[in-house]
C-alpha cells in the first residue's frame, strides 16, 4: 500500500515537473511564447469608467492573452482599492491627498474632463437660469452654506419653489473637484446624498426643481452630440455680470463644451485631471505596456468623441517619463 502510494507521489511530481517546465515563462505579464499576458484589475471613479472599457476592449485586440477586471465605485474606492493591494490601477477624478502620497499613491495623467452643474429642464425658471446663469458664490450659497432654500432667493425673477439640492453620497472625484470650485472639501456639500454619477442624473430627471451635479458623459449623449432628455446644464456666469454672455455660452453641443474645457474657458476647477494611480512605482512589464497604451495617439484620438479631453504633447511625454 505504501509502495503503490510512493509510485502515484512520484508519477504526479513527474507529471507536475512536466507541465509545468513546458508552460511559458511570465514575468511581470510578459513572455516570449504569448506576449503580454495576465490579468489587469481596476476600479474607481465613474468618470473614466466608460473611457477604460473601450481602451480595455482595444488593448485586447493587440494583446488576446490580456484579461481586464473592471469596476466603477468612486474614486475614494479606487485609491483605497489599489493602495491596499486589491486592484492594479485606481481610477481617479481628483487630486491626490498628501497622505495617499505618502502611502505609495503615484498618479498618471490620462484625460481631462469636467463636472458640470445640472437641472431639470422643467424647471420653472429653466429659461431664465440659461439667459442668467449662476455665479461661483452664488452656487457656494446653494451647495455649501444653504443661504438659498427656494429659487427667488437668488433672484426675485424667480418662482418661490424648493431649490432641490443632490449630491454625491459615496467618496467621489465629482464631488471633490465641485466642492474644490468653492474652495472646500466633499464634505462640505450639503444636500440629499446620492450614490454615483448615475444616481445623480437619474434624481434630476426625477425631480423638476432639482440641482446637481455631473461628470459630462451622464449628460451628454455621445451618439446625438447633445444632452440627454430631462437633464440640462446650468450654465456659470464666469464674469458676474447676471447673465450668460456669448463667450461663456459653450454648453450647446459635447464638442462645444469639450473644446472649452481644453482652451480654458472653462475653469478648472471645476475641470480635472483624469488619472491611472498605482501603488508605487510600477514594475510590471503588463502594467506599464497598458498605461504606455492609453496615452499613445490612437487611444487619445478616442478621448473628444467620448466626451473627454485630449493631453497635449507636452504632458503626454510628461507623464510617460513617470514609467
Amino acid at each position: 500500500m505504501i509502495k503503490r502510494c510512493f509510485i502515484v507521489l512520484v508519477f504526479s511530481f513527474i507529471v507536475v515537473s512536466k507541465i509545468t517546465s513546458c508552460a511559458p515563462k511570465v514575468k511581470n505579464g510578459y513572455s516570449k511564447e504569448l506576449g503580454f499576458e495576465g490579468n489587469i484589475s481596476l476600479s474607481g471613479a465613474f468618470a473614466l469608467y466608460p473611457l477604460v472599457v473601450i481602451w480595455s476592449e482595444d488593448f485586447k485586440k493587440i494583446h488576446p492573452h490580456v484579461r481586464f477586471n473592471i469596476s466603477a465605485g468612486g474614486a475614494g474606492k479606487g485609491i483605497a482599492d489599489v493602495l491596499t493591494g486589491m486592484v492594479d490601477i485606481g481610477l481617479v477624478s481628483r487630486d491626490l491627498h498628501a497622505q495617499e502620497v505618502k502611502k505609495g499613491a503615484v498618479p498618471i495623467i490620462v484625460a481631462k474632463d469636467a463636472v458640470i452643474c445640472t437641472l431639470n429642464p422643467g424647471n420653472p425658471n429653466y429659461k431664465a437660469l440659461l439667459k442668467r446663469g449662476l455665479t461661483r458664490e452664488e452656487l457656494a450659497d446653494i451647495f455649501v452654506n444653504r443661504k438659498f432654500k427656494t429659487w427667488n432667493q437668488i433672484d426675485p425673477q424667480f418662482t418661490a419653489d424648493p431649490i432641490n439640492v443632490y449630491v454625491r453620497s459615496d467618496a467621489a472625484g465629482a464631488a471633490e473637484t465641485w466642492a474644490k470650485f468653492f474652495g472646500h472639501k466633499q464634505e462640505d456639500l450639503q444636500g440629499v446624498g446620492i450614490f454615483g454619477d448615475p444616481g445623480i442624473a437619474q434624481a434630476i430627471k426625477d425631480d423638476k426643481f432639482g440641482i446637481g451635479f455631473n461628470n459630462i458623459n451622464y449628460v451628454y449623449n455621445l451618439k446625438t452630440n447633445k444632452v440627454f432628455d430631462h437633464i440640462d446644464v446650468l450654465p456659470l456666469d464666469l464674469n458676474k455680470n447676471g447673465k450668460i454672455e456669448a463667450d461663456e455660452q459653450f454648453y450647446g453641443s459635447l464638442s462645444d463644451l469639450t473644446a472649452a474645457v481644453a482652451a480654458g474657458r472653462y475653469p478648472a476647477p471645476p475641470s480635472r485631471d483624469l488619472t491611472f494611480v498605482t501603488r508605487n512605482k510600477t514594475e510590471s512589464l503588463l502594467l506599464k505596456e497598458f498605461i504606455s497604451f492609453v496615452l499613445q495617439k490612437q487611444a487619445q484620438s478616442q478621448l473628444l468623441e467620448n466626451g473627454y479631453v485630449p493631453l497635449s504633447a507636452t504632458l503626454i511625454n510628461e507623464e510617460l517619463n513617470k514609467l
